[in-house]
């Protein structure tokens, strides 16, 4: 962010061996431990660029393709907005964060281990496939996989990356919980309205929301 402000250039990735002060949504404590991937990048917003808050999608796509190819007997599956998951259980974490004309894209994802939390399920991929891809290898893919969504997003919108988004996420009919902090809400998830946003099927109708966190029932 630092950097951000200084007028560093789109296209900057800086990976942390170990973070002794990372945060989630919310200001949330997120550990990060050697041998998970810890790492940011910086996005210059352009005035003919979509809403940024869309390059949520953006980096869980590019996150997802990139996992598929670094540890491909996983089952991984996109969790509105960008969290990763398998079978329900947390696998890496997206945070994005505005600075002036710049978006921050953060990623932890859990590699080698994962953190125990009092409120979800988390799972590594040394869990799930016995090993560990090294964090920079994963980065340095997963940086050339993000560079072409970007560029997809800056001339197709969601046209292309909303129904690869879809493709990459838990069905349609899961059934969820999503808490925004004013309302808590169960229904089945129904997809993505045009702006991305989560669409829930409750007993009270279709729901759209643009911000909470989200659970799997």
């Amino acid at each position: 962010m630092a950097r951000a402000r200084a007028g560093e250039a789109e296209g900057l990735w800086i990976r942390a061996g170990q973070q002794r002060a990372g945060r989630g949504r919310q200001g949330r404590q997120w550990t990060s431990d050697p041998g998970n991937v810890s790492a940011s990048t910086l996005v210059r917003i352009r005035p003919s660029d979509p809403p940024p808050p869309t390059l949520a999608l953006v980096a869980a796509v590019a996150l997802h393709e990139a996992l598929d190819v670094a540890a491909p007997s996983m089952s991984a599956r996109i969790k509105w907005p960008n969290d990763l998951t398998v079978d329900g259980a947390k696998l890496s974490g997206i945070l994005l964060e505005r600075v002036d004309d710049a978006v921050v894209a953060g990623f932890g994802v859990n590699l080698s281990s994962a953190p125990v939390l009092e409120d979800r399920a988390t799972v590594s991929v040394a869990e799930l496939t016995g090993n560990a891809p090294e964090p920079a290898m994963v980065v340095a893919l997963l940086a050339d996989i993000f560079a072409r969504w970007l560029t997809v997003w800056r001339q197709t919108g969601l046209m292309r990356l909303r129904p690869e988004w879809l493709r990459r996420a838990h069905a349609v009919g899961t059934a969820l919980q999503v808490r925004t902090g004013i309302d808590v809400l169960d229904g089945l998830f129904e997809g993505l309205d045009p702006d991305g946003g989560l669409m829930l099927r409750t007993v009270n109708g279709v729901r759209t929301v643009h911000a909470g966190d989200v659970f799997l029932i």
